[in-house]
């Protein structure tokens, strides 16, 4: 069997998907994709190609290796995103051509089932505590929520109140027993995360993620001190088992949380989390993408001991104009049941993609950026 052709598709809301055809008659697609750079990861897969067409798709660590070790210039969100989206499909080729799902093929699932959490906004208290009180009611046992706004520096504790007014309703709303991760994105620095960690300590909150960015992970030894026993989290903003190695060997970390779009694909990210479990660090893979992204994450819930939770996109804000069941004919593999989701068991990445409607919304397109914020006196904000 041989690679014949990559084709990508540029997918509303802000996705790009991939088909891999071989001279075998069997497809495989992945989702090569960095939020924001989708057109960029798309050029990338092109200049890959040349390395892939006319080469078996079932070696795949051959190939992951060639693609990642062969460019002199090497990692990153672009390169690693790319080669994700093409490791994802190689992997569907295997699977279909063997009539295993990738979780059979990579010795079988530890887990016929995972648990999900659902994304219920952040912004206002009363809003953010009414979605959180219908994600419950939909079996939801965990939500995740946006902790804050734009933070300066050293900012106003009215912000901080404004933080814990959120959070509080949200664990009003629902209890002391569904899981609330409070997610910093990154727009918190060093000074106000210690402030922030130690009030939201009361919360009994599931984890807080992006305390800081991951280029601060240093910074976790302090935090860690303050957070007064809350799991942080990060890893959406790390694209290899060389960027985790830093994070994981410090030993501040408690949740990692890469993205198998943007970490090398599940060839990749199965070793990174593998490097996890060595160091007792749990696993919650990110995932706010579309259907074949969801598929692989799945596939690789199945085989990670040490994986607890999946993040999902369905119904999330990001996704007006097309949400992740658009994209495919069997629709029921992501049916949500208890706060759980069935691991996949069809061959390959275990879902069937709609090409014709792919190709549809393609001719449509997007051109998705995320905001660009300032502070009050107008220097660049974090977002």
């Amino acid at each position: 069997m041989k690679i014949t052709r990559l084709t990508t598709f540029i997918v509303p809301p802000r996705w790009c998907f991939l088909k891999i055809e071989t001279d075998a008659g069997l497809v495989g697609w992945g989702e090569p994709v960095l939020e924001g750079r989708a057109h960029a990861v798309a050029a990338m897969v092109e200049e890959m190609a040349d390395a892939l067409v006319g080469r078996d798709p079932r070696h795949i660590e051959d190939l992951w290796t060639v693609l990642y070790r062969g460019a002199f210039y090497r990692g990153g969100g672009i390169h690693m995103s790319a080669l994700a989206g093409i490791d994802q499909a190689l992997w569907d080729i295997k699977g279909k051509d063997a009539g295993l799902s990738v979780a059979q093929m990579l010795g079988g699932p530890v887990r016929d089932r995972i648990r999900v959490y659902s994304w219920i906004g952040g912004d206002r208290p009363a809003d953010t505590a009414a979605a959180a009180r219908s994600a419950v009611a939909r079996g939801f046992t965990a939500v995740k929520m946006n902790g804050t706004e734009e933070l300066q520096y050293v900012d106003s504790h009215a912000k901080v109140e404004r933080c814990l007014e959120n959070v509080a309703a949200v664990r009003e709303a629902v209890g002391p027993h569904v899981g609330i991760g409070v997610d910093f994105h990154g727009r918190v620095h060093k000074p106000m995360a210690k402030v922030l960690l130690k009030e939201l300590a009361p919360y009994k909150l599931m984890f807080v993620e992006e305390p800081v960015l991951s280029e601060h992970h240093e910074a976790l030894r302090e935090l860690a001190h303050v957070a007064d026993g809350t799991p942080l989290a990060l890893g959406e903003r790390l694209y290899s088992r060389w960027d985790f190695k830093r994070v994981l060997s410090e030993g501040y970390v408690d949740i990692i949380q890469p993205d198998p779009s943007h970490a090398g694909g599940i060839t990749e990210t199965r070793k990174i989390a593998a490097m996890a479990e060595a160091y007792d660090v749990a696993l919650a893979l990110h995932c706010p993408l579309g259907p074949i992204a969801l598929a692989a994450n799945l596939q690789l819930d199945g085989i990670c001991y040490n994986a607890f939770i999946q993040e999902q996109s369905l119904g999330i804000h990001y996704n007006a104009s097309n949400d992740l069941l658009d994209y495919v004919h069997n629709r029921e593999v992501f049916d949500y049941r208890d706060g759980m989701v069935a691991i996949p068991q069809a061959p390959g990445l275990g879902i069937e993609v709609n090409e014709d409607y792919v190709r549809e919304r393609a001719a449509v397109g997007h051109r998705w950026r995320n905001p660009v914020w300032r502070h009050a006196d107008g220097s660049f904000a974090e977002w």
